[in-house]
């Protein structure tokens, strides 16, 4: 069962005690759930106010005490789900030893676990945020620049070559993002976590070298 599955669960009928502010943020939560599930199931276009609102089991009024349309509901839903990537990423960098290539070996081992264990958070990411108009295409972009300088941070110069420069790393993060994005709109989000050898070696290779990439890899 998908997170956004457990975040369904429903307030309690009647007095239940509960702060007006509770009780927004709980349907606000509800409703960026909902429409994430309901993305993943019939797609962005085929995807309504009523829909969103019947799964998260809020009134059509009270979903517009929270969103002025479904596109400002989505632009909610697609910072929640950059922020828990975003997330995810960061902490698995944090718990890793200070070494650069650990570093990204955990990095990249964690974004691709969790977009090929939680299809609806990748489907929103990955395929339909991207048919969803400039909005979201901004925030995509915005979102793949900012891991950027998570790469490069601490990373080595090649063995006997020029330091290596931002463009190019630019260049394999924007890479790796278009890498995920064809195989989920292909309906193979599942087995991205079985990219990981061919994605680390993408992003190491440049700062170590190829043979040194694959020693790493190869060390597991």
């Amino acid at each position: 069962m998908s997170q956004f599955d457990d975040q369904m669960d429903r307030l309690p009928r009647g007095r239940h005690g509960l702060s007006p502010e509770f009780v927004a943020r709980n349907q606000r939560e509800r409703l960026i759930a909902a429409l994430i599930l309901t993305l993943d199931e019939v797609g962005y276009q085929k995807t309504t106010v009523s829909m969103i609102g019947q799964r998260a089991a809020v009134s059509k009024s009270d979903f517009y005490k929270h969103f002025d349309s479904k596109d400002e509901c989505f632009f909610a839903a697609y910072d929640y789900a950059i922020e828990r990537l975003r997330s995810a990423v960061l902490d698995a960098c944090a718990a890793a030893e200070e070494e650069w290539p650990v570093r990204v070996r955990a990095g990249i081992g964690a974004l691709l676990r969790l977009l090929a264990t939680e299809p609806p958070l990748t489907a929103i990411l990955l395929a339909e945020g991207l048919r969803a108009g400039r909005g979201i295409y901004d925030r995509y972009q915005a979102a793949v620049e900012g891991f950027v300088p998570l790469l490069r941070r601490g990373a080595p110069d090649p063995p006997g070559g020029p330091k290596v420069p931002a463009a190019t790393d630019e260049a394999v993060v924007g890479g790796i993002a278009s890498l995920l994005s064809r195989r989920t709109i292909a309906g193979e989000a599942a087995g991205l976590a079985a990219l990981t050898p061919d994605v680390l070696e993408f992003a190491l290779t440049p700062h170590l070298g190829t043979e040194a990439a694959r020693r790493i890899i190869s060390a597991g």
